[in-house]
């Protein structure tokens, strides 16, 4: 059931560019009644191998920008081993309820900014110039607070990402979408490292996640390039706003 379930959602996540960790968390709070704390260790740790194999079928299909997703996901990775130390903290019932925010304010922020003209010509070339300052201050601002905001929430803060991408660094939607994938294999490496530090780490259910979204997210991004912007933008808008309302009834 879990595998069928993932493997679907795969598909969706790897199709709009996401890490799909806070659908994931929604799911399993709300289908599989997992702690929300397990399940934060749990799907952000499924992110790496989710967003890794998306990111190899990105690069590929020539959607992302290798160096620039890594240099922000190093930054990003800082931000997200800290965020694991603060969401500790934090009460099971209060977290369910902020990480719900958190998904439908990132399905508000990519509608707001989608609902703007991006010309699907890349503009990011004089953007990407790792000799300027401006790069490396958007880089790391960009990285280490769509970071934090995955150690804390155990999401994988897609949305913000690709916000930064599109406004930052000028980037296509489409080269946004592919290059997003690799900002968050450092980001959930290291979320991952710090939750399983404080024992929120289940790993059989991590081997069922991981064996249906990787599947699922490596064939989603081959129909990236091809599909309609339209169709691209409801997919990167409802796919945290389904995490959040399904979270949202469990509670």
């Amino acid at each position: 059931m879990i595998f069928l379930t993932m493997l679907i959602m795969g598909v969706v996540l790897g199709f709009a560019g996401t890490g799909g960790s806070g659908f994931i968390i929604g799911l399993l709070v709300a289908l599989f009644l997992i702690p929300i704390h397990t399940a934060l260790g749990t799907s952000i740790a499924a992110m790496v191998f989710t967003t890794l194999s998306g990111s190899i079928s990105h690069l590929k299909e020539g959607n992302a920008s290798l160096r620039t997703g890594l240099i922000v996901g190093l930054f990003g990775a800082g931000g997200a081993y800290g965020g694991t130390f603060i969401s500790r903290g934090i009460e099971e019932q209060y977290l369910i309820w902020l990480t719900s925010g958190m998904l439908l304010l990132s399905g508000f922020l990519i509608w707001i900014r989608t609902r703007m003209k991006v010309s699907e010509e890349d503009a990011a070339a004089g953007r990407e110039d790792i000799r300027k300052l401006g790069f490396w201050l958007s880089a790391g601002g960009t990285g280490v607070v769509t970071g934090l905001l995955s150690g804390v929430f155990g999401i994988g803060s897609t949305p913000f990402i690709q916000l930064g991408l599109l406004i930052f660094f000028g980037f296509s939607l489409r080269r946004a979408v592919g290059t997003t994938m690799i900002v968050i294999v450092p980001i959930a490496l290291f979320g991952a490292i710090g939750f399983t530090q404080a024992g929120y780490l289940d790993g059989s259910l991590l081997l069922q996640v991981v064996a249906g979204t990787i599947i699922g997210s490596y064939i989603g991004a081959k129909f990236t390039k091809r599909a309609p912007r339209l169709l691209l933008r409801t997919a990167m808008i409802m796919t945290p706003v389904a995490g959040a309302v399904v979270m949202l009834i469990r509670h």
